[in-house]
């Protein structure tokens, strides 16, 4: 009687479970049904109600079964089961970025109250069997399943993103979109082009041209309420030749104001463009040409090509041009304008005379070429052999988290013309020390002493305290000078600047010496070499004339600083002077000379021109008004008339190149891959004047950088950063 009554209670309890799927899955129908007529959600596109039954056909459970790979969920949550099944890629077939139209699903049938009565009757004759986990279609399913036609499509089984996108084009022509993107007014659109071209061109290659075709940049204009951008022809066209009559008329007004300017020119050692510039006497710089060079230049044509710059610039009026700056490669040229042009002063730059102090040192000191020689051996093995690369990658990983190759050139040959691979080379196994002692000492290196004869040799080296000292030593002494030429390439010092540069490089070459126990002698020697090729005697006369540099004597003057001097220093000084004036003027400067050396300045107006203050980017202290001198002589030394006229233009030049206004290399392709054409030339020099002029307007020269700190942005790598200073030993 309790068996009976237990098995009455189950029966219940299973057609309570059989009509509450059945509640659940008419539900379902029913929102899909809804959801078919354009008011329900997208998943049910692809989602079909089902009535899982057990062997005896009774309903026990709603489900969900995907139409795509008929797997088959619970019914509880269908958006769920939609976001964790179709939009994150468990659907092997759902491949569309869209959901396609619900439209495009099968229309469903709700069930008959009758098949409903029916499928009840059926869970409560069942009640009493042993109920099964297998989970069957409902037979209604099965019947739409059969009855609903097959529909091939030429592109697959599961092509239906064509449909889907067919069906949306004839939603849209049925109820176009009634809320269209508001325009910018005309002005505000025109304006807003106009300073996007401008960016482009500015951007002189960095964004190609042919972009402005790109769909999505135009999408983005039409979303923002924008016209298309200019095309690519108009922007090299019209656009281009607008923009830069605008830059140069803006360029030959400031050079008409001003009374005098020197030419700084930069890129005659590159194939590309020689850029041409003008300092003013204001400090600023504006530009005056880019000549096209797709072939080395010879030192003649230089001549000429500066020349013709000089007349340009100075209006017809050639003694406004009080002299040019360039590197080293067109001395000859220099040397030859500023001996026909007795008002002229020349300078070579000296960021090109630092980076040739280098190579110097490089041809000079045996132990650079002893130092580059053991570490190609050991870059070659350690990147050659796998087992010892394999060794040194392993510590690679424990140091810096990631293992690569060593640089290294494929052969010395000519140490000086391979210096920048050399260089590299030097960089990695400094930096490298700690995991090339580590492998040497590995259990595993111990097999690779046994099979390679050179490995062995290359681990005793390793492990020489006298390899590191003397790798050290040679790193040092190229990081001291490149880090002067990068100071100097970042700061552009003056003429009169030149003689302190040189001095203090001097004595850093002494300490270097001291440091690591080398003799003086051969690098003071080269030292001095180099000095002699880009002495010009203008850096003393500069140096002299600089109210800068006065020095307060025993009396309380402030005189200028001759016993800083060596006798021809002195002897250039006037000689210098003497050139710039006119023979009948010679003596009358010398005697004001004199007057200089012997009283000097007002100590209230020195100590004003000498006060400092700290850069608020790099804390060091700077001069707070670097026009000073200058406004000294123009204004409190006017007795000294003719001294004074050469003071003004001497002490102002500037003793290094425009070195930041290199073209990118998108320009110096297009320039390569259309030589021959003479509209290609003319469009590319037209782009570098346009971005050249828009860099000194905002006085940024360091796009290059700022993209190597981005890409560089948040790494920790101690291999991707040279190291402040050298690994002590």
């Amino acid at each position: 009687m309790a068996e009976t009554k237990e098995g009455a209670a189950a029966s219940s309890a299973v057609a309570g479970e059989g009509a509450t799927a059945i509640r659940r899955y008419e539900s379902l129908v029913t929102i899909r049904t809804k959801a078919i007529n354009g008011k329900g959600a997208w998943y049910w596109a692809y989602l079909e109600p089902l009535l899982a039954t057990d062997d005896s056909g009774a309903p026990r459970a709603a489900k969900i079964r995907c139409s795509l790979c008929d797997a088959v969920f619970s019914a509880s949550n269908p958006s769920r089961t939609a976001s964790e099944h179709l939009k994150r890629g468990s659907c092997p077939n759902f491949s569309s970025s869209s959901p396609q139209p619900i439209s495009s699903a099968p229309p469903l049938h709700s069930p008959s109250r009758k098949r409903t009565q029916k499928l009840l009757a059926a869970a409560t004759v069942s009640a009493s069997a042993s109920p099964s986990p297998l989970l069957l279609p409902c037979v209604l399913h099965q019947q739409q399943q059969q009855q609903k036609p097959h529909v091939a499509l030429s592109g697959g089984k599961d092509d239906f993103g064509a449909l889907a996108m067919l069906e949306d084009c004839v939603k849209r022509l049925k109820s176009p979109s009634t809320v269209p993107v508001q325009a910018l007014p005309k002005p505000q659109a025109d304006s807003a082009l106009a300073l996007f071209s401008d960016w482009l061109l500015e951007s002189c290659g960095r964004v190609a041209p042919s972009s402005l075709s790109h769909p999505k940049l135009r999408d983005f204009f039409s979303q923002v309420g924008l016209p298309p951008p200019v095309s690519p022809r108009r922007l090299l066209g019209p656009t281009l030749d607008s923009r830069y009559r605008a830059a140069a008329a803006d360029s030959e007004a400031k050079l008409r104001d001003a009374h005098f300017f020197q030419l700084a020119s930069a890129g005659w050692k590159d194939r590309g463009f020689v850029n041409v510039a003008a300092n003013l006497p204001n400090g600023t710089s504006v530009f005056v040409r880019a000549i096209a060079a797709t072939a080395p230049v010879p030192p003649d044509y230089a001549q000429e090509l500066l020349w013709d710059a000089v007349s340009s610039a100075s209006v017809g009026i050639a003694e406004r041009c009080v002299g040019i700056v360039s590197d080293r490669y067109k001395s000859k040229a220099l040397r030859n304008l500023e001996a026909r042009n007795q008002w002229m002063v020349n300078l070579s730059c000296q960021v090109q005379g630092l980076s040739s102090l280098v190579k110097d040192f490089v041809r000079e000191l045996p132990i650079f070429e002893t130092v580059a020689t053991n570490c190609l051996k050991v870059a070659n093995f350690f990147n050659s052999n796998s087992q010892a690369r394999t060794i040194f990658h392993k510590y690679q990983l424990r140091e810096f988290d990631h293992a690569r190759l060593l640089r290294a050139p494929t052969h010395l040959g000519d140490t000086v013309r391979n210096l920048g691979p050399v260089y590299s080379m030097l960089e990695d196994i400094v930096q490298s020390m700690n995991p090339l002692q580590m492998s040497v000492l590995d259990e595993d290196y111990k097999v690779v002493r046994s099979e390679e004869s050179q490995a062995k040799e290359l681990g005793e080296m390793v492990q020489d305290v006298r390899f590191w000292n003397e790798l050290e030593a040679v790193w040092s002494l190229l990081k001291l000078v490149k880090d002067t030429a990068r100071e100097v390439e970042a700061e552009r010092p003056l003429a009169g600047q030149c003689l302190p540069l040189w001095n203090e490089l001097r004595s850093k070459v002494k300490g270097w010496c001291a440091r690591f126990g080398m003799e003086v002698g051969p690098a003071e020697k080269v030292v001095e070499r180099r000095f002699k090729k880009n002495y010009h005697p203008a850096w003393s006369a500069a140096y002299i004339l600089d109210p800068f540099y006065l020095v307060k004597d025993a009396s309380g003057k402030y005189l200028p600083p001759f016993k800083m001097l060596s006798p021809e220093q002195d002897k250039d000084v006037d000689r210098l002077i003497t050139r710039l004036v006119s023979r009948e003027e010679a003596h009358i400067v010398l005697m004001e000379l004199m007057k200089w050396r012997s009283e000097g300045l007002d100590p209230l107006y020195a100590k004003a021109v000498q006060f400092k203050e700290p850069d608020p980017a790099t804390g060091k202290m700077r001069i707070a008004n670097p026009q000073s001198s200058r406004l000294v002589w123009e204004t409190c030394l006017s007795e000294l008339k003719l001294l004074r006229k050469v003071a003004v233009r001497l002490i102002f030049l500037h003793a290094t190149a425009l070195c930041g206004l290199k073209p990118d290399p998108p320009v110096l392709r297009w320039v390569g891959d259309h030589r021959r054409s003479r509209t290609a030339l003319d469009r590319a020099q037209k782009m570098v004047f346009v971005a050249a002029h828009a860099k000194l307007e905002r006085r940024d020269f360091s796009a290059e950088e700022k993209d190597a700190e981005l890409f560089g942005e948040g790494e920790e790598d101690a291999m991707d950063e040279p190291p402040v200073d050298p690994p002590s030993l």
